[in-house]
């Protein structure tokens, strides 16, 4: 029982941080809107990402200002906009951040593969660094940025060599350092 109690409070207490997290760029938030006609529900229900400008893009309200938003806000703020474009008189948003998107993934020849929480400043290196290193058998002149649908190879010796070529690096992105044959 009290193993229980103990892993209610840990959920309760993730979901809790993540309500009143600060929306950023590049997160993905899932967007939910009750108080409207069913067939209506399905143009709204998604899955939106904050864009480069710091806005999401809604079906019939175009850009809402997401950065720097708590989601309670967010909610708030979308809610309003509908009220005051008259698309709809009474919807009630919810909006859930996605708990995956605020981490980089290492993985591979490096001491500890793992989940590495994102920050702003946050390079390919600096991740690297945070699991741990290179191991010994890690082949430092291929490494994958995969981002997305996409995936760029690097030479992360260079970037000791001149730190300015370093990627800054995005929430989501994973890394894979193979090994070295030699």
């Amino acid at each position: 029982m009290r193993w229980f109690l103990v892993a209610l409070l840990s959920v309760s207490a993730c979901a809790t941080a993540f309500a009143q997290a600060t929306l950023r760029t590049g997160d993905p938030v899932e967007l939910k809107i009750s108080g409207v006609p069913a067939e209506e529900q399905a143009q709204v229900n998604n899955t939106y990402t904050i864009d480069a400008d710091g806005n999401i893009n809604l079906p019939y309200i175009n850009k809402v200002k997401a950065q720097g938003l708590a989601p309670a806000d967010l909610a708030r703020e979308i809610e309003g906009a509908y009220r005051s474009a008259k698309i709809y008189t009474n919807p009630t948003i919810t909006i859930v951040m996605q708990p995956t998107a605020r981490f980089v993934n290492v993985g591979g020849a490096v001491r500890t593969p793992s989940r590495v929480p994102f920050t702003e400043d946050m390079t390919l290196l600096a991740a690297i660094n945070a699991a741990g290193g290179f191991n010994d058998f890690a082949d430092q002149k291929r490494v994958r940025l995969l981002r997305g649908s996409e995936a760029k190879v690097f030479d992360v010796r260079q970037f000791r060599v001149d730190p300015s070529k370093d990627v800054k690096l995005r929430p989501g992105d994973r890394i894979e350092v193979p090994q070295s044959f030699f």
